[in-house]
């Protein structure tokens, strides 16, 4: 790699001054890096230990010093969101001091204990699955969009507090939108290789995935709980998109819901629509071509709305989107802006806090397109003359948003701590070295260790997404500790699984649990 024997250079020169792994930089891989980079996960290799990120240490450096990882498109000038992946000015700094010291260990022993996590799902078993028939992507020379609809057989109206789609084959899997067909009539469409929508206005959008979008989880107790509805006998309708080259390629998509319980209350439903949009640009070739769209595309709106979440959308041509509204009075609020658009990463970005959208504002969508040979990722050589169009090489100006009608207060609670889904599963025991009891538990856990606990030795609880929620307080020369199901700040954890991750003596060991109270 190029950065080799600079690397070299510093080492020799620096390496007393450096930060560990074991002391300062497996926590930030933990918090940052590693909810992608496990065995399992979605990126192509691991960074959970030091042997993984140390022979990975060059390209890693790479990555952090050029903004390129962890990829978190935003720029500071957008709103707070909800699990930004941006690395802080001390952690990026950390890491390019500890690479760039020769990436030493430190004291093994003291290596802070890992997250673990689910393969394949984030969130685990839900309340219903439905999943797509083995289908052979028909993309040859054009991109191939499918529709599917599948039964839900629900006897009783439910609401959806989080969906996770699971790709069937990551690598040919573009995109996949989640609608619910309250009235049954859609039907599935793989004949023509253009099913891009559903046919009835009715038929709304829950959310979807795309290339490095997480899992969708509404706020779910008191108090914001939000949740969109799904009636009995509905059907779930599926857009998929399979782009060009993965002709012949298999895929078997899923999807996972996970529903409040029956007879839940005060939930409050979500939309979700592409308000801001622009169908009638044209991009000549060897040109930057800014663009702009409105909503409403004349006028003000004329209710309160409090927004919870933003998808901005374009192909390889992109180059900056952004979303700001416009105020009675003319003040403007920032909602996002990505300097560097990434095909690669799009995402629904979760506001931290609600953005209450008042009646007599405006929003505003703006843009640029870069149809010139100076883009790597222009699909065409000599660039081409592009309009909007449902293949990938064509292109799209959309923005969606998640909103509802507005409450007085909307705006000051802080999702962070309300976004975890309550998740029921087997409990699928972990070989460990700790035996753990009463599990599944309500208030206490107790924590039994094969030998006795040194006061250097470290017990971690993580959520079932790999974050940190409590450290476990104990003494030397005792073997049993105890967790009260609270995190670092006191307050109670939500039913849900759980796990603890220990080193113990300089030996990793880890063990699932289950809160269900």
């Amino acid at each position: 790699m190029k950065l080799f024997s600079s690397l070299l250079f510093v080492f020799s020169v620096s390496f007393s001054f450096a930060q560990t792994w074991s002391g300062e930089v497996a926590e930030i891989f933990y918090n940052k890096c590693t909810k992608c980079h496990h065995q399992g996960g979605g990126a192509p290799f691991s960074l959970v230990d030091y042997s993984e990120a140390s022979n990975m240490a060059t390209s890693i450096y790479d990555a952090v010093y050029q903004g390129q990882m962890p990829p978190w498109p935003p720029s500071e000038n957008s709103a707070e969101f909800l699990h930004d992946r941006s690395l802080e000015a001390n952690e990026k700094s950390t890491i390019l001091n500890w690479l760039t010291s020769g990436y030493p260990e430190g004291d093994a022993s003291q290596t802070p204990p890992p997250p673990v996590y689910n393969e394949g799902s984030i969130l685990g078993n839900g309340d219903l699955e439905v999943q797509i028939p083995t289908y052979a992507s028909k993309a040859i020379s054009e991109d191939d969009y499918v529709c599917f609809s599948l039964p839900t057989n629900l006897t009783e109206n439910r609401t959806i507090k989080a969906v996770e789609v699971i790709p069937g084959n990551p690598e040919i899997v573009h995109h996949v939108l989640v609608y619910v067909d309250q009235t049954g009539s859609e039907v599935t469409d793989t004949i023509g290789g253009d099913c891009a929508s559903p046919s009835n206005l009715s038929t709304k959008l829950v959310g979807g995935y795309t290339p490095g979008s997480t899992p969708i989880i509404f706020p779910s107790q008191e108090p914001m709980k939000l949740g969109v509805s799904v009636n009995s006998g509905a059907k779930i309708y599926l857009n998929m998109h399979y782009p060009i080259g993965s002709y012949g390629m298999i895929d078997s998509t899923k999807v996972i819901f996970h529903f409040y319980p029956p007879g839940e209350t005060n939930i409050r439903e979500v939309s979700s629509d592409p308000l801001l949009i622009n169908y009638s640009f044209i991009l000549p070739p060897e040109q930057i071509t800014p663009i702009s769209a409105s909503y409403p595309s004349s006028g003000t709106t004329s209710t309160d709305w409090s927004l919870y979440s933003i998808f901005p959308h374009m192909h390889l041509l992109g180059k900056t989107i952004g979303t700001y509204m416009i105020k009675p009075g003319q003040d403007t609020v920032d909602l996002i802006d990505i300097p560097h658009w990434d095909f690669d990463w799009q995402d629904f970005y979760k506001f931290r806090y609600l953005q209450k959208l008042p009646s007599g504002s405006r929003l505003k969508a703006y843009g640029s397109f870069d149809n010139t040979s100076l883009n790597v990722h222009n699909p065409f050589s000599p660039p081409q003359t592009v309009m909007f169009g449902l293949n990938t090489t064509d292109e799209m100006f959309i923005t969606y948003l998640q909103y509802l009608p507005y409450q007085t207060g909307d705006e000051d609670v802080d999702l962070t701590d309300l976004t975890l889904v309550s998740l029921e599963e087997h409990l699928e025991q972990i070989e460990s070295d700790m035996q753990v009891f009463p599990n599944p538990f309500d208030n206490e856990i107790t924590i039994k260790f094969d030998q006795a606990i040194k006061q250097s030795d470290q017990i971690y609880i993580y959520d079932s997404r790999g974050n940190r929620v409590a450290i476990i307080d104990h003494s030397s020369g005792v073997n049993e500790v105890h967790w009260d199901g609270t995190n670092h700040n006191g307050n109670t954890m939500k039913p849900g699984i759980y796990y603890i991750s220990a080193n113990i003596g300089g030996k990793m060991t880890q063990q699932k649990i289950i809160k269900i109270k």
